[in-house]
């Protein structure tokens, strides 16, 4: 998302006219009159009311507002805020969520349409967790305004970064760089298929079910068909090497040796047991299962540079 106006500050401070100030441009879509009553009648002094410096619009406090005028103020404490309209309008939203009276529901899915014309760049997600509903509500309410808001092709997201909305060729190009290097973590592919972290996570447990790196909802929004995707199988340990290193007499004859040729016989599987092997794995465990098999692919990794190293010190 864009980057915040800069937040008011607390001794940013100054006495107002009443009659100066302008009404809020509020989230909330009716008064709530029993609230400024209860308010007017208390001897506690109300709180600093926040305004846009250059408009003099109140973005939050219309009900202490309110509530100075019942008791016959003509002044009001006020805090400045600095930043365009639409920050304001955010800002107003934010601090109602955050305390005084709660929005209503009703409230909130008219803060949510307001920021997505002010914001449609904005996702679903970060307009939702700005507001205090879910995306999917967030998600309907965009649906219906339909063709009143650019129609774009990125969405940014509430890590700040824009996201494409259909994510098919990144998830295809993300499918082939997982099957090229299956060691390559998550956030090095997403930053060459160009697609977020999670997407890209996705994408590799869905090869390590062996099924299509594209969602079937986005299958079937394109037209692709519905083919299953082989995991990339193991490199495996060629079987005349192996075969060798089984008969090596210094290997066979030490317990070391022994230990070694069960770890390389261990990798000497076959592509239709490795497939068979992959499909098996319950997908609640899919995730544990391929960072160990990471891990232990860094281990082999660290293994074979220690043994090259030795080679080359004896050579």
């Amino acid at each position: 998302m864009d980057a915040p106006a800069p937040a008011p500050q607390e001794d940013d401070t100054a006495m107002v006219s009443i009659a100066a100030l302008l009404p809020a441009n509020s989230p909330r879509l009716t008064e709530v009159d029993e609230h400024i009553q209860m308010l007017s009648e208390t001897d506690a002094e109300l709180p600093p009311i926040l305004v846009h410096r250059t408009t003099l619009r109140v973005i939050d406090g219309m009900h202490r507002l309110q509530a100075a005028q019942r008791r016959g103020a003509t002044a009001i404490t006020v805090r400045y805020f600095d930043g365009d309209e639409r920050d304001a309008f955010v800002m107003s939203v934010k601090l109602n969520c955050s305390h005084g009276l709660p929005l209503t529901l009703a409230d909130r899915k008219n803060a949510a349409l307001r920021i997505m014309h002010y914001h449609p760049e904005w996702s679903d997600r970060a307009i939702a967790a700005l507001v205090g509903i879910s995306d999917k509500t967030v998600g309907a309410i965009r649906r219906r305004e339909g063709d009143n808001l650019p129609q774009l092709a990125n969405r940014v997201g509430r890590d700040n970064e824009s996201h494409p909305l259909n994510t098919r060729e990144g998830r295809l190009r993300a499918s082939e760089l997982f099957r090229q290097n299956p060691n390559a973590t998550t956030r090095e592919v997403a930053r060459l298929a160009e697609i977020s972290a999670t997407t890209a996570k996705d994408v590799r447990n869905r090869l390590l079910r062996g099924e299509n790196p594209v969602p079937p909802k986005q299958r079937e929004r394109t037209g692709i068909a519905e083919h299953p995707v082989r995991p990339a199988p193991v490199r495996q340990v060629p079987a005349v090497e192996l075969s060798r290193l089984r008969t090596d007499p210094s290997l066979r004859m030490s317990q070391t040796g022994r230990t070694l040729l069960r770890w390389l016989e261990a990798l000497g599987v076959d592509e239709n047991e490795w497939i068979s092997v992959v499909e098996s794995v319950p997908s609640h465990c899919a995730p544990a299962v391929a960072e160990m098999a990471r891990r232990r692919a860094d281990d082999w990794q660290s293994f074979a540079v220690a043994l090259d190293r030795r080679i080359r010190l004896v050579s």
